[in-house]
């Protein structure tokens, strides 16, 4: 079974977020029922991953919806930013380290997050390569 979402013009943006919303709780709950010290999303992405590297989930599946998170994330960080003006102990030495935890956690994802772009592009290349190939 391969999953698809391009090939059907009515499940657009949409599906495709709700697509990795699964993926995300799918992770959640491996996380919760095999007690990994991982968080759920994490866990989420390397299923996403091994099924983009077998070939059972194509990258189109998700580029729409994945394009919309990734342009909105903005969003997501304004509830972060309301709760420190309500909180007035974080203007000082305890908001500089949690600014170094942030600084330091962002250099991490963002290293992670090119190598699993890295990793994608090169299977996506290698499957444009073999549908290239079969021509």
């Amino acid at each position: 079974m391969r999953i698809d979402l391009q090939n059907h013009p009515k499940l657009g943006r949409l599906a495709q977020i709700l697509l990795l919303l699964v993926f995300w709780q799918a992770g959640e709950t491996i996380v919760r029922l095999t007690h990994l010290p991982i968080p759920g999303a994490i866990a989420g992405m390397l299923l996403v991953l091994a099924l983009f590297a077998s070939g059972k989930v194509k990258l189109t599946s998700m580029k729409r919806g994945a394009e919309w998170f990734l342009a909105e994330m903005l969003l997501f960080f304004v509830p972060a930013v309301l709760a420190l003006l309500d909180h007035g102990e974080f203007i000082g030495i305890v908001g500089l380290k949690v600014l170094a935890v942030i600084f330091v956690g962002t250099v991490i994802v963002m290293g992670v997050t090119a190598i699993a772009i890295d990793i994608g592009y090169r299977l996506m290349m290698r499957q444009g390569a073999s549908s290239h190939a079969h021509d």
